[in-house]
């Protein structure tokens, strides 16, 4: 009976290219012959036979050797990995010899070869799902082998054993598109083998050293998967991205493996470790192993120099391309498939060693990062993703044809029509724009990131420059003395600086540092590249040769780690940026020499600038540590301080330029105090608890303690320099035991508590300090408790506390833990500041307080008795005098006026004070003015590294006001 094609598929065949039609029709007659079951009678099965034959003569050839492979059932179904792990070892258990299992493994791969084919050809499953299927299938066969192997050599010579007498196992990493679970349908896989320990087998034949028992395991390995039998292949196995290449040991120890990674690993290593998993063996020891290794993948800082490493290797892959005639390879090509990899890379060794999200082996995962990490447009990385996995259709379809590993696009018309009749596309020609419509796409998309250099010389003044600073380098090698040369000073004479002399001296000085005569040859090219834009840049500033001499402290202090220095070269906008900011300010290149890491800050001018509140930061901060190892606390404290510092810098920089007025400065500094003050205590607590349990009231577990800040953080008014003064409290007996294995008491967790929180502010790494903490505001001061119950607290605020220490609770409040006690100390603080006082004696206790302040810390007459400084904050008419009348008005008024409670910032009890009628219009208004103008000229001595000074002829109009109003309300 002649066999025909269902007439609904007929169109199908039709609209077939005429070099394809005699050929599917042959091989759809030849397999329905072969198709016993009813379901290929039907017209959707037909037609999904009639796409496969037609995109895959590989499939058709495996369908007429082995016609059971035709269940349709079988060719449809998705199978997990848990469940081809199932069927292959239920298929395994009859294998008796290495001859068998080859066997074994390549009759399943081809069985899931065709079944993956046919699901991918009918649209069965996405491109996505494909490749994860195709990598587990390499997982399964290459662990299941491996089991059957290792059990196998151990019989002949022994249990691999360590000198301390453990089990060992191979440890089998997946690196490449099998790391990423990205394989493809006739990809190689790239492996690893590695072993946790030296020792010899114990209990065979005949003893073996491990590395010699590991590398005959993983030569067997090797010809299970990779030898062509008659049965054909499971996978082609390169291993030449181990240690030594081709000529390294088949296997190493792990120590062996550290060893060589740290000694000699190369960056084109690190970017094959990103893809790195364990496919096989020991998962625990996989994971060890990783870890070792983690320090030689991501860098502990943003490490730009990865971009140069890969331009390079690109530079090398184009090269190649060019010579191998693959512009049409739609994975080495332009735009193809390895830039899309390369654009994620180059985000993971640049940041991943700062964000552990970035550490993975998913090319999407890190894709999904790149807007919040990295600063991509949505929509581009959308399209990125879009058009990667066009390109990868693309080469599944080419790889289906044959089962060759091929990424080439056909030149022949037949196979041409075949590649668009497969990919649904009504014409080569379409198919062919829309290939160039992607790899145009991403290719400019890796030019943004990964910017090709051209080899053109530098031409007119940047020229100029780098010649200068090349002939001032060979001068400094020659002699220690500088040579004011005329072609130099006019140089920088055209460049723009008005002097020339004072220029170069700054230039030498640099040559002449400690870290530049030490530089290695690849930073002192860095700098070569580095010095003429920052001239340029510094030549357009106010003060070009202040400017040029606030930079050059900070590329002294990144010499020796001259990944800034690729940082600021790879991202001239942030060079730009930086070189202002320190026009602007000294503090920032004092700053980011200290802080080096933050030169990163620079580079996203939205988040420079943005200004979150109170919430968001806490919720950033939050997040930031949740990535974080729980267990880390040296890293969890890394993280907290560059938190603090980041934002530091990014509050001045918002200051300078003008985008945040003072009171805002204050807030978004006090902001993030409270947000590192709340986390500190959680890292506190849950390291106390872990220990000991938890505290407990008579209800059972109970976080009844707070952090209470006084001073600037109480009252929103944190400088760039502040430290913080704080007091703990808690609510609860101090008697009762928490609910640990090693229960304390009360009183020792929060004392033990509040040590831990003061530790972990105060503590000075190399990466800074979060904040210098003050504790003599608590009840007796230095000689009192550390931390104090509430009952206490009110006893002593109530019955005897000093005058001074009620002045200080005006500005007091909780900044972190319990929101009970907190509202608790509210009603406190309201207590004891509404008590009726005796006005004169309060006022004469505060004027007595100020008096002795003012003599230890006003300014000191000069020899000729002349005072020509003004303190802002201690001299008369001073900052201290608006805040000691602002607490003198509350300690006086607040039993009648209780809204001066409401707030604990010095600008809002004064806007109360003329609510109230304490202060007259007028007076309430100077105050404030003068106020807010001497904390901006005190801010803006800080930012200049100066002390907070200034000339007595300055601000004497605000002055005088404040002290007359001193005179009123104070003397009157």
């Amino acid at each position: 009976m002649a066999i025909v094609v269902a007439p609904e598929n007929q169109h199908v065949i039709d609209a077939l290219p005429d070099a394809l039609q005699d050929e599917v029709l042959q091989r759809f007659a030849a397999l329905m012959e072969q198709a016993n079951d009813a379901q290929w009678q039907r017209a959707d099965t037909q037609l999904q036979l009639i796409n496969v034959i037609a995109a895959s003569p590989f499939s058709v050839q495996l369908f007429l050797l082995n016609p059971h492979l035709l269940d349709h059932d079988f060719l449809t179904a998705a199978f997990l990995k848990d469940q081809l792990q199932v069927l292959l070892a239920e298929t395994m258990v009859k294998v008796a010899s290495e001859t068998d299992l080859h066997q074994c493994l390549r009759q399943f791969r081809k069985a899931h070869q065709v079944r993956l084919i046919w699901r991918n050809r009918c649209c069965l499953g996405t491109s996505q799902q494909l490749v994860e299927e195709l990598s587990n299938l390499a997982d399964v066969c290459v662990d299941e082998a491996l089991k059957w192997l290792h059990n196998d050599c151990v019989k002949q010579w022994g249990q691999p054993t360590s000198h301390d007498g453990k089990p060992q196992e191979l440890v089998v990493l997946g690196m490449g598109k099998l790391g990423g679970r990205e394989l493809n349908l006739s990809s190689d896989i790239d492996l690893i083998f590695s072993f946790p320990a030296g020792g010899e087998t114990q209990g065979g034949r005949r003893s073996l050293d491990n590395q010699q028992f590991f590398i005959r395991l993983g030569q067997r390995l090797i010809q299970a998967i990779d030898v062509v039998t008659a049965d054909g292949f499971v996978f082609r196995v390169d291993m030449r991205l181990r240690p030594y290449g081709k000529s390294g040991a088949l296997s190493l120890s792990f120590d062996a493996m550290e060893i060589y990674y740290q000694q000699q690993g190369r960056e084109w290593e690190r970017y094959a470790f990103i893809k790195a998993r364990i496919v096989a063996g020991n998962q625990a020891q996989g994971r060890q192993l990783l870890e070792l290794l983690r320090p030689f993948i991501y860098r502990r800082y943003l490490d730009f120099s990865a971009i140069e490493s890969l331009r390079s290797l690109k530079q090398m892959i184009a090269s190649e391309v060019r010579r191998r005639g693959l512009q049409q390879n739609v994975k080495l090509g332009t735009g193809g498939i390895r830039e899309v990899e390369f654009i994620a890379q180059a985000f993971q060794l640049i940041r991943g060693g700062r964000d552990i999200r970035l550490r993975t082996s998913s090319l999407m995962v890190v894709l999904n990062l790149l807007p919040e990490t990295a600063g991509l447009a949505l929509a581009d990385v959308e399209r990125l993703r879009k058009y990667y996995w066009f390109l990868r259709d693309v080469e599944h379809a080419l790889q289906a044809v044959h089962d060759n590993q091929t990424q080439d696009l056909p030149s022949q018309e037949a196979e041409q029509a075949r590649l668009a009749f497969a990919l649904e596309f009504s014409s080569w020609h379409s198919l062919q724009t829309q290939i160039n419509t992607a790899r145009d796409f991403i290719h400019q998309q890796f030019e943004l990131v990964v910017a090709l250099k051209d080899n053109n010389e530098h031409q007119g003044l940047d020229h100029q420059l780098s010649q200068l600073w090349a002939e001032i380098s060979h001068s400094a090698r020659q002699t220690d003395q500088l040579t004011l040369l005329p072609e130099w000073q006019d140089i920088l004479t055209q460049a723009g600086f008005a002097d020339a002399s004072h220029i170069l001296q700054h230039l030498w000085a640099l040559h002449q540092s400690r870290p530049a005569q030490t530089m290695q040859p690849v930073a002192q090219e860095r700098l070569a590249q580095l010095m003429p834009q920052i001239l340029q840049i510094a030549a357009q500033q106010v003060d070009p040769a202040l400017t040029l001499s606030r930079v050059l402290v900070l590329i002294e202090a990144v010499l020796r780690r001259s990944v800034y220095l690729v940082l600021l070269l790879e991202n001239p906008a942030a060079l730009r940026l930086l070189v202002e900011l320190c026009a602007a300010s000294s503090w920032f290149a004092d700053f980011l020499a200290r802080q080096p890491s933050l030169l990163d800050e620079l580079l996203d001018v939205n988040s420079l600038f943005n200004v979150p509140d109170a919430i968001e930061l806490k919720q950033e901060l939050e997040q930031n540590l949740l990535r974080l190892p729980e267990d880390d606390t040296e890293q969890l404290m890394e993280a907290l301080r560059h938190f603090k510092h980041a934002h530091l810098l990014r509050v001045a920089a918002q200051e300078v330029t003008g985008r945040l007025p003072l009171m805002k400065v204050s807030d978004q500094l006090t902001y993030v105090a409270e947000a590192v003050v709340e986390q500190v205590k959680h890292l506190a607590w849950r390291e106390l608890s872990d220990r000991h349990g938890n505290p407990q009231n008579e209800q059972g577990i109970s976080d009844d303690f707070i952090v209470v800040g006084y001073g600037k953080v109480g009252g929103w008014e944190l400088s760039y320099g502040s430290d913080l003064d704080l007091v703990f409290i808690y609510d609860m007996p101090s008697q009762t035991e928490t609910d640990g294995r090693k229960p304390v008491a009360n009183s020792v967790f929060f004392t033990r508590l509040g040590q831990r929180i003061i530790n972990y502010l105060n503590t000075v790494t190399a990466a800074g300090q979060l904040f210098e903490v003050d504790m003599r505001l608590r009840p007796d001061g230095a000689k009192g408790l550390l931390v104090s119950t509430l009952a206490a607290f009110t006893q002593y605020q109530l019955y005897e506390a000093w005058t001074w220490e009620h002045q200080a609770l005006v500005r007091a409040r909780p900044i972190a833990g319990s929101n009970k006690l907190s509202t608790d100390f509210i009603e406190v603080r309201k207590q004891v500041l509404c008590q009726v006082r005796q006005q004169a004696d309060l006022k004469q206790e505060v004027i007595d307080m100020r008096e002795k302040m003012r003599q230890q810390l006003a300014s000191k007459p000069d020899a000729d008795g002349l005072t020509t400084q003004f303190h802002l904050k201690h001299d008369e008419g001073g900052i201290v005098d608006i805040e000691f009348m602002v607490q003198y008005g509350v300690l006086a008024h607040a039993h009648r006026c209780q809204k001066l409670l409401t707030y604990t910032d010095n600008i809002r009890i004064l806007e109360g004070f003329e609510i109230q009628g304490i202060l007259t219009v007028s007076q309430a208004h100077d105050l404030r003015e003068a106020y807010q103008t001497m904390r901006a000229v005190e801010h803006r001595l800080t930012l200049q590294n100066q002390a907070g000074e200034v000339s007595t002829d300055d601000l004497r109009e605000q002055r005088q006001k404040v002290k007359a109003i001193w005179a009123t309300m104070m003397c009157s």
